[in-house]
């Protein structure tokens, strides 16, 4: 039967491991007095080479501690977020209550004082009290072994590589013969190049109290709410009663009370046999629930519980395998920061943070419940890339825990690698590069291009097989037709056909490199699009891209990398530097100057006139929406500082145009978000009037279209082509010219429009065609009429004229028409009859039409 077999199995379980312990205290004795002694157990023989193998000793290198974020308020460095891999806030001997130090040695190693690192009495009581466990040294370890345990811990949880770290953590936790010998032999010299003070110290600082919490400081403060040198003597045994399993027995929960004061007890009993307490203090601690003396209190590591700007601060964590400073790869430096003691002065404006989130939260609330509405706001400097805020309207809550409403685990505007978000479409925001190109192909912000809405089947594209092939017929946003508009009224009006009609005569493979040179990428990482869609906004980027892409505008074409962090001091205080800026010249200062003259129209009368506070700081804008307003932006900036705003659907389709958010129609909101923030900027850091550009580059190369009526189509066509229109010969029309000619081209003859504008020539039906009679002179006006109209014409286009004659005869009657009799023209055209009269301009009497 089982049962008969258990006793059995446990007895030699436990002669086996009193072997083993017998076999730890011989080398140990062996390797330490008689080091040459012959030794015939092979196991012995190997242990003691795997002892003499080894170092003297270990020094206690530094441990995990907090790392502190800065950020600037009202011109000072203020902390406003504490991070950390490790809850642990390490203390001095004189910081540690003397209660604890007693409690440990009673609980954990009461021949602390007597021993030199490795208590042979301990280990012989150990393996008697451990006869029905097979365990290797259990309750054998001292102060010192567990120091050496715990350091070992500490190292291979800082190892860059989880492969690393889970290999160092099972050696460094092995139940094997070979550990024990390792931890006894760097015990021994801890105890020969430290104080006991020092290993008892160093101990307090490094083992773990559950969770995340370590170091007898930190779970001071999370178990009770003090600190570690005003314990009570219950609050101290409650401590040291944690350390032998943290996870069962921590006070994180009220079903772990249990445990630990079965555990506490036992420390206090062993204190008052030691005579570290009087019977009263005993039975004081002792008679004391736990509950009376908990006061948990959740760890505060974390952007989530950041004081200020948690989506920032998330940005910082995710950036560290940046930061050169601290160290030579991205490894090393997420090992160098998971160690911690850092002092990072982040580049964070805490004012204009917090004023970000709450305009934030007047216009888009992050408890919006018909559909999931986000928002972000975020600002840069230019000529820097500095970030100065970085908000969102969810509040950042990484824990797992936050209420799925209002919070996020999502950074909105940062690319997926440093914040989880995909990006959004931008809409027409990404005009701006389609609009530098052609500026760099030297057209001009006068060139008048097509805005009607039509049809698209090609488009150059030279990575691309050299062309674009396919349908595309985009809308214009007013749904209307715009007819032949300037580069700079396009631009102002955000018309979506006529950047279509300048993307058509560009190559879309280079727009997308304009915008790759500006930093513009994409925000999961994928190649960016170059379908004929993305020229108006289709590409899913971040918020703080788009951001630092204007600023290559207002920067005179030079464009920034972001920047999040100014310094860096080490935990010996030394300065480690912080980003330096990464600029380099995406475009010139003249086509930059430019594209800002244009982009100074959207917020002065155009699309973003909303957006503009018109506080005497210039700006220039570009606004955005998608297709069905499931996204909608704003981007602007002086020529100091940008900002960024797009507010639109987390997940799902809400047209913003159709529901309604505080501060009125949900497309509209970007521009309540926008105003105020871009004044609050401006009024800070202020913005000078944006360079001119070039005379040249503000006028056009327009042609006038020549008038072809009458002329055989296709000739038409070569002509407009070879003066550089992209020509389509369409249906036929109503018309006067000759079956087959060209009737009209669209626009018509005698616009000015650029090289490239798309023109429509329509031939004739012959439909309208009619020659004039020869018979209307001599007839009275009412008889020619009714001849006229007898032939199509309609009365209402016969007008009169009247002339003086000599002879009465003549008197009413038709002295000659217009067109004269003979000659063809259409029956829509107007016809003059001059009728005789007395005197000039004078119906004779009698004479009534």
């Amino acid at each position: 039967m089982p049962s008969q077999n258990n006793k059995p199995l446990g007895v030699l379980s436990a002669i086996a491991g009193l072997v083993s312990l017998s076999a730890v205290a011989g080398i140990l004795i062996t390797a330490l007095v008689t080091p040459a002694l012959a030794v015939t157990s092979m196991t012995t023989n190997a242990s003691i080479g795997v002892f003499e193998a080894l170092p003297d000793y270990m020094e206690i290198g530094d441990l995990s501690q907090k790392n502190v974020l800065w950020g600037k308020s009202g011109g000072q460095y203020v902390p406003f977020a504490e991070v950390y891999k490790q809850n642990r806030e390490e203390v001095a001997w004189d910081q540690v209550s003397p209660l604890i130090k007693d409690a440990l040695v009673a609980g954990e190693d009461r021949r602390f004082y007597e021993h030199g690192g490795v208590d042979m009495q301990s280990i012989i009581r150990a393996a008697i009290g451990n006869l029905s466990s097979n365990a290797i040294g259990s309750g054998a370890s001292t102060l010192a072994m567990q120091l050496v345990k715990n350091v070992n811990i500490q190292e291979a949880l800082l190892l860059p590589t989880k492969e690393a770290r889970l290999k160092a953590l099972a050696e460094a936790q092995a139940q094997s013969l070979d550990r024990k010998l390792k931890e006894a032999k760097l015990a021994i010299g801890l105890e020969k190049n430290y104080t006991k003070n020092q290993i008892m110290l160093a101990y307090l600082n490094i083992t773990g109290f559950g969770g995340n919490t370590y170091g007898i400081q930190a779970a001071a403060r999370q178990y009770f709410n003090t600190t570690a040198d005003k314990v009570t003597l219950a609050e101290a045994a409650s401590l040291i009663a944690i350390v032998q399993l943290p996870n069962d027995r921590n006070l994180d929960n009220p079903s772990k009370y249990p445990a630990n004061k079965d555990r506490r007890d036992i420390i206090l009993k062993n204190m008052l046999d030691l005579k570290m307490v009087t019977e009263a203090q005993y039975q004081e601690a002792v008679n004391t629930p736990i509950a009376d003396y908990v006061d948990y209190t959740d760890p505060t590591s974390g952007c989530t519980y950041a004081a200020e700007a948690k989506t920032f601060c998330d940005y910082i964590l995710k950036s560290v395998k940046d930061f050169t400073m601290l160290g030579a790869t991205p490894d090393e430096r997420q090992a160098n920061w998971d160690r911690g003691g850092y002092n990072v002065y982040t580049t964070i404006d805490l004012k204009k943070e917090k004023y970000a989130e709450s305009v934030l939260q007047s216009y888009t609330p992050r408890g919006e419940k018909r559909f999931k509405l986000g928002s972000v706001a975020v600002s840069t400097q230019v000529g820097t890339g500095r970030i100065l805020f970085m908000a969102q309207n969810k509040t950042f809550n990484d824990t797992g825990e936050g209420d799925p409403l209002t919070t996020t685990a999502v950074n909105f505007a940062t690319d997926q690698d440093y914040g989880g978000s995909s990006g959004f479409p931008t809409g027409s925001t990404y005009k701006i590069f389609t609009l530098t190109d052609w500026l760099q192909n030297g057209r001009g912000l006068g060139d008048i291009v097509d805005g009607d809405q039509r049809e698209f089947t090609s488009f150059p594209a030279e990575c691309d097989g050299g062309a674009w092939v396919g349908k595309y017929k985009p809308r214009n946003d007013s749904g209307g037709n715009a007819g032949p508009v300037s580069v700079m009224a396009a631009t102002a009006g955000s018309i979506n056909a006529a950047f279509m009609s300048m993307a058509q005569q560009l190559d879309l493979c280079q727009i997308r490199d304009v915008a790759k040179s500006m930093g513009v990428h994409r925000a999961d990482g994928a190649d960016l699009s170059t379908l004929p869609t993305s020229v108006l906004g289709t590409n899913e980027i971040a918020p703080l891209t788009m951001a630092l892409a204007v600023a290559t505008i207002s920067g005179k074409g030079v464009f920034c990398t972001a920047i999040a962090v100014d310094k860096i001091v080490a935990p010996d205080g030394t300065d480690l530097g912080g980003q330096q800026p990464n600029c380099h010249q995406a475009i010139t200062p003249d086509i930059a100057a430019g594209v800002a003259k244009a982009m100074q129209g959207v917020v002065n009368g155009g699309t973003g006139s909303l957006s503009n506070p018109h506080n005497g700081i210039p700006l220039i804008g570009k606004t955005g929406t998608t297709d069905d307003s499931y996204h909608t932006w704003m981007l602007g900036s002086s020529t100091k500082v940008t900002l960024a705003v797009w507010v639109g659907n987390i997940v799902g389709h809400q047209p913003l145009r159709l529901i309604q958010l505080p501060g009125g129609n949900g497309a509209l909101a970007r521009h309540a978000i926008f105003k105020p923030l871009i004044a609050s900027l401006t009024a800070t850091y202020g913005g000078g009037a944006f360079p001119q550009p070039p005379s040249s580059m503000l006028g056009g190369s327009n042609i006038a279209i020549p008038s072809l009526v009458g002329m055989d189509p296709n000739d038409a066509q070569t002509l407009l082509e070879s003066l550089g229109f992209d020509v389509k010969i369409s249906g036929t029309v109503h018309s006067s010219a000759t079956i087959g000619t060209v009737a009209k081209t669209n626009p018509g003859a005698g616009v000015r429009v650029s090289k490239g504008y798309h023109i429509t020539i329509y031939t004739s039906d012959g439909s309208l065609y009619v020659e004039m009679p020869t018979d209307l002179v001599g007839q009275s006006p009412t008889s020619a009429t009714d001849e006229l109209v007898s032939l199509g014409f309609s009365a209402s286009k016969i007008v009169y004229a009247w002339v003086h004659v000599a002879n009465p005869f003549q008197y009413c009657k038709v002295q000659y028409s217009d067109p004269a009799g003979g000659t063809g023209t259409s029956m829509k055209s107007t016809v003059t009859l001059t009728i005789g009269s007395n005197a000039d301009g004078v119906a004779p009497p009698g004479c009534t039409p």
